[in-house]
Formats: C-alpha cells, structure tokens, sequence
C-alpha cells in the first residue's frame, strides 16, 4: 500500500491511499479518515460509497465528514467508485456506464468481467486491507452512500447484514432494476436475465430479509432524479411489507448535490454512532 498524502484534520488524519487490487486487476486509491480515538485503539468503521462520475476525492473533500467523524471517534474509508486506465471498449463513452460507474456488482458480461468487481472490492478486499493496516474494530462497521453509492450501500448491507450493522443513504438508487440507469448499467454489466439484476436490488433484497437496524435516507425534494432515477417511495413500500424500520427524510428545496450531503452528514454520522456503540 503507498501512502498518497496525509494530511492533519480535526485532531485526527486524513489520508488518500493506493495499491494493486486482486479484484479489479487495476491501481485502486481510497480515502480513510482515522479520527484522533484511534490512537488509542480500535475505532469503529464506517464505509462511504459514492455516485456516479466521482472518485474517493469527492466525498473526503466535499462532504464536510471530518469533523462529525472526530466528534463520535469513527474511522471513515471512501474507495473509488470503478477500476481505472483500462480503456476498454467504450467504457468513457458515457458518464451513467463503465469509468466512474461500476454500480458496486461483480460484472459477468465480457468485456467488464475480468476488471468491473466492484462488490468484491468494496465488501472483501478493501475491508481485508483496511482492518490490516488501520485501528479498525470490524465488529462495528457501517456503510453509507450517495445515489449510486446508495444502492451499493444498501445492497451490500442486505445481503451481508452480519457484517454492517448499520445503514443509511443519501438519494439513493433504491430500485435499480425498475429505473434507466439500472436497466443500462445491469445490462452491460450482468448481462439480459432480469433475474440475476434482483440480486443488486435493495428493494427486492429487503423483501427477502429485512434489517436489524433502522435505516436512515435523505432524499432532496428539489433533486432532479427523483422521480425517474431515485423512486425513494419503493423502498419505503418494501420496508413496511417486512417491517423493517426506515425513516425516509424529504427535504425540501434540497438537490442531488455535495450541498445536500454536507447538509445532512452529522445526522448520518449520529445514526450510525447510535448503532455502532450498541453493537
């Protein structure tokens, strides 16, 4: 692992990290926040996953999390959103497909399989590095996200409920499998079978299981995806037919921007230190 910078922030540090990833075959950089109670021992953990066009720059320098992270002692880790300098075919053309939008599934279609793992990487291989190589506790880990990282959130936290014990999104892809940049991006990457898309949809995923914990979304009333793209009252319907307990948050005048994040980051970082003390 090489050290890309680090840098003094709120009594703790923030640093930016790369090395050779095994699931992507590619370069990989990540951001981790460790907060000044890590000196002591091992911190909680919690997993940034962000949306599409973004790298791990976007959130470790936008959202505003250092601060609300020092105050409640919790490790944060912001990986980078697809594999990078690959130049497959067609993978710049557009900017809801291929680089900056690997939509954290494990691609099965040729030419992504081999490099487009991207829940892999978020869900083993970066966790395995970081719990090597941070003061992490791994029995109180979190994830959260922003629109595609939503989904990523929510997906990975369905399917592996008894590795994050909490969950929380901002405007999140909630039905992938039911909006267009699902249908393109599970097109090209998990192939035509409308079946396996389930997989990597939280609103089908939460039928089947549930969660343990609430879980928390803020959804800007004011975004210009949330009707066609977000669709946050499907995952609400979802959640109340298996009585998982959510409070989805509408805000009004509130877009699908960093400003909306930074708005509402200290309530999410509240969240998950309310869960993750409790673990």
């Amino acid at each position: 692992m090489e050290i890309v910078s680090e840098t003094k922030s709120f009594g703790g540090v923030q640093g930016v990290y790369a090395h050779p990833s095994k699931s992507t075959g590619t370069p990989m950089r990540f951001s981790v926040f460790r907060p000044p109670q890590a000196e002591k021992g091992p911190a909680p953990v919690l997993y940034y996953l962000s949306g599409l066009t973004c790298s791990e720059d976007n959130f470790t320098t936008k959202a505003g999390a250092q601060r609300y992270a020092a105050e409640h002692g919790i490790v944060v880790v912001a990986p980078d959103t697809s594999p990078r300098g690959l130049d497959l075919p067609g993978e710049h053309e557009s900017w809801d497909f291929g680089s900056g939008a690997g939509f954290y599934v494990d691609a099965t279609e040729p030419p992504w399989a081999d490099h487009y793992r991207m829940y892999s990487y978020v869900t083993e291989e970066l966790p395995e590095i970081i719990e090597s190589s941070f003061p992490v506790d791994s029995t109180r880990m979190g994830i959260f996200g922003h629109s595609m990282g939503g989904h990523g959130a929510l997906t990975a936290a369905l399917r592996l409920p008894d590795r994050y014990r909490s969950v929380s999104a901002f405007a999140p892809i909630v039905a992938p499998t039911r909006c267009p940049w699902g249908e393109k991006a599970f097109s090209g990457y998990l192939g035509a079978d409308r079946e396996r898309w389930k997989e990597h949809d939280a609103c089908e995923l939460v039928r089947k299981s549930g969660f343990a914990a609430p879980i928390l979304i803020d959804q800007g009333e004011a975004d210009g995806f949330l009707e066609e793209q977000l669709k946050p009252q499907l995952f609400q319907e979802a959640c109340d037919e298996v009585g998982t307990k959510l409070q989805l948050r509408m805000q009004p005048g509130y877009d699908h921007s960093y400003y909306f994040i930074a708005s509402f980051m200290g309530d999410h970082f509240a969240h998950h230190a309310k869960i993750l003390r409790e673990a």
